[in-house]
């Protein structure tokens, strides 16, 4: 799941920064400019003849970025001037020490304000009972919103402009193989203040994504209270199964493979999921068990006889209007990327909307498809239907079925602390060294979750980073173990990342794809770390063609995300009800463009069902983007020591993508590896 310190991280401190096309990148206002480029360029000369000619360069990328920001309130033409000449820094050594003073101040301040939000998150997160509406007041509170506005205020974002100046998407494209390890950290650091985004802002855009993300976490299904059609409805789920929309219903689905007469299951699945997207599920059924309800005909009962109900008020798209509303405010404040959207890929991914969507449509359109989905429908013996975008039958699960998984992994983990004392074994199984282990382990807090699960980072080394899984009464089952393989592959990334990478300012990943495709290495390797894993000679090329087709699956699904914010940004007045007309028929279009040909049905709505799209916009992306990233790193590990190769990779930190792809695996981030190899893998699996 999304990672939400992050976007606290992107908001507070390290604000979402506006990428430039031309050297030296001039930040724009969004007061207008105030102080004048004769001042500028008068006060540039003035700082290359105080401290000498070396300066040049940066006070003339420097002090037109500070101008840009300054306003009226901030003082005088004059006042500037003089601030530009006392806080620019001359020397290289006394800047060495600046940058290690701010290093020191941001983890203090960036990494105690995510704390206190992250104790204030606790009652939404986890299940301690009822939430009530002091919980989420609380919760939707951003206790960082105004340091942005604080530290325009009091002077030290223009002292940290004027010697750390900004450099643009493609000037670090263009220079950032050369730079030096410092070089890049210094960069990094002109990211922090590219915009004067109001702190009131920064606290609606948190309140819309707590609020969505509070609805979706509460978004459970009693499956053993779902019925068949006919007079004699029949359950097919056990009375106590909650699933939470829509991973639980997903996982369950797919887990049904493995199981004789399991496409009943699934097609009732597929019946709550279509109900979801178009809100005719009835809200009585919505987190509680109190009715029957026959989800292909829409039928509620009471004690056998059926009664009326309401159906859910358009609340799902309510939630992402809410947060397209927030965030589109955001906009006159980034002149650079006046759009979420672009500020997500461009700023936030740092690739283009256009580079990511020819990746997926490249991928999707490929000829390795349809190949692909013949040998599912020979595997099943029938048809393919469309939830079987979720086919998992080339993931090796050996002979044990998912209840005997489910008996082995609640024996083992029956509580949180059973799999936190598990957490060094684990990694020592995946060949890291007794003292990193422990290391980890020490830094890692699990805690059971009342969602799906996430994993939660810190900012400050002296804070913990939390893995929190959905553990049932009776203990963990298989889902929630292998969602926590998941998020601790996410957790040893934010480890790493913050504790291990040599400049502050370069901590964490390049984007959150990257830290995705660790947390997919961690999930593949959920039953080798318990022994479980049988020998197999096509694993590999199992893995490959699961890794192929999840990728099927998700791009589409990212594809529509983007359409619909692209719908919202030309439709900015909609209506819930316009809003969710418009989703419906964009993941239509997708399938029938795409996927229709495959599975041969059309109008399917299955892709807008990503619970993402709701609490996380925008983020859908990542997942297929750390799927291709997580391939290459595969290949690129084959035969290396694993433990290694992760602790060496992931110290890298935070450069821009491709820069960090040459350096981890020597190439750029590419789909033809997955292609080639998915040609490789269907001859050899039909042999």
């Amino acid at each position: 799941m999304r990672k939400t310190w992050l976007l606290w991280a992107l908001l507070c401190l390290s604000p979402v920064v506006v990428w430039g096309s031309s050297y030296p990148m001039v930040l724009q206002s969004d007061a207008g400019q105030f102080i004048s480029d004769a001042l500028v360029s008068e006060i540039t000369s003035a700082l290359v003849e105080q401290h000498g000619e070396a300066v040049r360069a940066r006070a003339e990328r420097s002090v037109p970025q500070a101008a840009a920001l300054w306003r009226a309130e901030d003082g005088t033409a004059e006042e500037f001037a003089e601030f530009c000449k006392k806080q620019f820094v001359g020397d290289e050594a006394d800047r060495r020490i600046l940058f290690d003073r701010l290093m020191t101040n941001f983890e203090i301040i960036s990494g105690n304000m995510l704390r206190i939000k992250k104790d204030l998150m606790r009652p939404l997160h986890l299940d301690m009972g009822p939430i009530l509406p002091v919980d989420l007041m609380f919760g939707s509170y951003e206790p960082g919103a105004h340091v942005r506005d604080d530290f325009f205020k009091n002077k030290i974002a223009f002292m940290v402009i004027l010697n750390f100046p900004f450099y643009s998407l493609e000037e670090k494209i263009q220079y950032g193989s050369e730079w030096s390890r410092l070089e890049w950290a210094y960069a990094r650091v002109g990211d922090y203040y590219t915009s004067r985004l109001p702190g009131h802002l920064t606290q609606e855009i948190s309140s819309a994504r707590t609020a969505a993300g509070n609805y979706i976490a509460q978004y459970n299904i009693y499956m053993g209270r779902l019925i068949t059609s006919g007079r004699r409805g029949r359950t097919l789920f056990p009375e106590e199964l909650r699933l939470i929309s829509h991973w639980g219903l997903r996982d369950e689905l797919k887990s049904n493979y493995a199981e004789k007469g399991g496409v009943d299951k699934q097609r009732m699945i597929y019946a709550v999921m279509k109900r979801i997207i178009d809100q005719s599920i009835p809200s009585e059924v919505i987190n509680d068990r109190t009715y029957q309800w026959n989800p292909f005909d829409n039928i509620l009962l009471s004690d056998g006889k059926q009664v009326p109900f309401t159906s859910e008020p358009d609340t799902r798209y309510e939630y992402l209007l809410n947060n397209f509303r927030a965030n589109v405010q955001a906009d006159p404040y980034f002149p650079a990327h006046p759009t979420f959207i672009q500020r997500q890929f461009e700023a936030g991914m740092e690739m283009t909307q256009e580079e990511v969507r020819d990746l997926f449509t490249g991928f999707i359109s490929s000829p390795q498809v349809k190949e692909v989905a013949a040998l599912i429908s020979e595997r099943l013996g029938r048809k393919l239907e469309p939830f079987d975008i979720w086919y998992n039958g080339f993931r090796a699960v050996g002979s044990l079925s998912e209840e005997e998984l489910d008996m082995i992994i609640r024996e083992r983990y029956p509580t949180a602390e059973a799999f936190q004392n598990d957490l060094a074994p684990i990694l020592m199984r995946l060949g890291f060294p007794e003292e990193r282990a422990l290391f980890f382990a020490e830094h890692i807090l699990v805690e059971g979750s009342r969602g799906a699960g996430h994993a939660y980072g810190s900012l400050t080394r002296t804070d913990p980073v939390l893995l929190r899984s959905r553990i049932g009464a009776d203990g963990m089952d298989y889902k929630g173990y292998n969602i926590a393989m998941h998020e601790f592959g996410h957790n040893v990334e934010q480890v790493i990342t913050l504790h291990d990478v040599d400049f502050y300012s370069l901590n964490r990943v390049p984007n959150t794809a990257f830290t995705e495709a660790l947390a997919f290495m961690f999930q593949k390797r959920d039953l080798e770390v318990l022994g479980l894993a049988e020998e197999d000679p096509l694993s590999e090329h199992m893995s490959t063609l699961a890794n192929f087709w999840s990728c099927y699956e998700i791009m589409g699904v990212s594809l529509v995300d983007m359409g619909v914010w692209e719908w919202m940004y030309e439709n900015p007045d909609a209506t819930p009800a316009q809003l969710k007309e418009a989703v419906i028929k964009i993941a239509k279009e997708i399938w029938n463009q795409y996927y229709a040909p495959v599975f041969g049905t059309r109008d399917e709505p299955i892709l807008a069902i990503y619970s993402h799209m709701i609490s996380n916009p925008l983020y859908l992306s990542n997942y297929p983007l750390g799927r291709v990233i997580d391939f290459q790193i595969e290949q690129h590990i084959s035969g290396k020591d694993f433990a290694t190769e992760v602790q060496r990779m992931f110290e890298l930190g935070r450069l821009i993508p491709q820069e960090w792809m040459r350096q981890a695996t020597g190439s750029e981030v590419s789909v033809q590896p997955m292609l080639d190899a998915t040609n490789e893998a269907l001859k050899v699996v039909r042999k």
